[in-house]
């Protein structure tokens, strides 16, 4: 009997990775030193020895699994991304250029013609094709929706009319819907004569004539239920449903809250549309985690690590400028006590600690205000509780650690007044970093703007400017 695989997926992920790295590899070493050698009937050889190395990749690809092949396209330049996606099924292509970045995606969309692209996509459901829309030619999506039925024009436009981050951008429209008049026993022989049921259901949807929902029925009381009952008398009218343009994260929050593996999507009267699935609710969030990450670091959107260098530098200027300005505010505030420098040499190393501390201090307040925001858990009735709590961190974090910085700079230089500056600079430091690190994201949230977004770079610099202002102001009137 054979052994289960128990490597990790995470493991195997990275073998078939080596393994295609390898194959390209050997790929071009061969036809570098074929090109260097002089041999009769050179081109002969040379496609040969081309197509072997072709069928070698495009057997080992059409082993993997699409997702899988998707990792790897992300994980080679872009002269090889291109070599292996010419190789890869065409039944495959539509679904990893679902599985792949938004940046990654760009490259291969644009290596691809209008047939090619009309091939890939066809394969696909409408909410699949309603994610790629935004990538897609205007040529290619307009014969797209010439090609659907109406039923289905209508759900992609109606997708597309929607913004992105909302219910509508998530739903798809694998449903199963029944009428509340008929027998469980009607619901089995229907989903028998059916033969399979859509991924991650777990409920039926209940409509009317009008496709009015009525409420859900659980598969497990259709499986543990009499065939006898009528579906009105099991069926749960208690039902957590959305609107077409509620706020996707209201919906991730939602399915984190009641447990759900799917739940119905309805308009403002009432009507079916579509359903929200928990494999849709897990991308996007980590789609949006992803998102904030970049944003904290600055970058304005997803960059495909082997893009080129002008496109890459240009992402991240705009943040970059941000600092630079925000240093050169820093030094001129440095500046403005060079001659406090000058007299007490001890400040120049001892000022950055301050900084340090209050940058620190105003990043970890910030993630938990950009958190709870996210989670929709701060309002107006308890903004003024938060602020005072946080200053009351600040003060206790400031009292207790600028004693120790006090302490530490006294034993180093054997000065009090000095320690009592450290002491002071830290302890209002922190509070100022407290404040900077609520009041940053609330705004930016308050002008509809992601709080996420640049947060670290402003704080930053808005604690080492003031930690300078505050240590330097301190160390002016009481040590000279």
């Amino acid at each position: 009997m054979a052994e289960p695989n128990t490597t990790p997926p995470e493991e195997t992920l990275k073998h078939h990775l080596e393994e295609v790295i390898t194959l390209l590899n050997k790929q071009k070493l061969e036809e570098t030193i074929l090109q260097q050698r002089a041999m009769p009937r050179h081109d002969l050889v040379e496609t040969l020895l081309h197509k072997r190395h072709q069928a070698a990749l495009k057997q080992k690809l059409d082993q993997l699994h699409a997702a899988d092949i998707a990792y790897i396209l992300e994980a080679l330049p872009l002269e090889q991304r291109l070599l292996v996606w010419n190789l890869v099924k065409s039944e495959l292509d539509g679904q990893i250029l679902l599985d792949v970045s938004d940046a990654v995606r760009e490259t291969l969309i644009s290596d691809m013609d209008t047939e090619e692209l009309l091939s890939a996509t066809g394969q696909l459901e409408t909410d699949e094709i309603a994610d790629l829309a935004a990538d897609l030619p205007e040529e290619v999506l307009q014969e797209l929706l010439e090609k659907l039925n109406d039923q289905n024009r209508k759900r992609l436009q109606s997708v597309l009319s929607h913004e992105e981050d909302t219910v509508a951008a998530l739903m798809d429209f694998g449903m199963v819907t029944i009428r509340e008049d008929i027998s469980l026993g009607v619901v089995l022989r229907y989903l028998r004569r059916r033969g399979d049921l859509p991924e991650h259901t777990d409920k039926l949807f209940v409509v009317d004539e009008h496709n009015v929902l009525k409420g859900v029925l659980p598969l497990k009381r259709l499986l543990t239920t009499s065939p006898e009952k009528p579906v009105s008398e099991i069926m749960s009218k208690d039902v957590v449903s959305f609107h077409l343009d509620d706020d996707a994260e209201e919906a991730a929050r939602a399915f984190e809250r009641y447990d759900l593996l799917s739940a119905p999507v309805v308009d403002r009267e009432g009507k079916l549309q579509g359903r929200i699935g928990v494999d849709a609710i897990v991308d996007y969030i980590r789609r949006k985690s992803d998102e904030e990450m970049l944003s904290q670091a600055g970058l304005l959107e997803e960059e495909d690590i082997f893009s080129g260098v002008w496109k890459s530098a240009q992402n991240r200027w705009f943040w970059l400028a941000i600092n630079l300005v925000t240093a050169f505010i820093s030094t001129r505030v440095i500046g403005l006590f060079e001659d406090t420098i000058v007299k007490v040499v001890a400040l120049a190393s001892l000022m950055p600690i301050v900084a340090g501390i209050g940058g620190n201090t105003g990043n970890q307040t910030s993630m938990m205000i950009v958190r709870s925001i996210a989670l929709g858990v701060i309002n107006p009735s308890n903004v003024k509780r938060l602020v005072f709590k946080e200053l009351a961190i600040g003060f206790l974090n400031g009292a207790v650690w600028g004693s120790v910085l006090g302490l530490i700079a006294y034993l180093l230089y054997r000065d009090v007044e000095l320690g009592l500056v450290m002491m002071g600079a830290t302890l209002l430091n922190l509070l100022v970093a407290a404040i900077m690190g609520i009041a940053v994201p609330l705004v930016r949230d308050r002008l509809g703007l992601d709080p996420a977004v640049g947060t670290s770079v402003l704080l930053t610099a808005m604690t080492d400017g003031m930690g300078f202002f505050i240590f330097l102001g301190l160390a002016t009137l009481v040590l000279l």
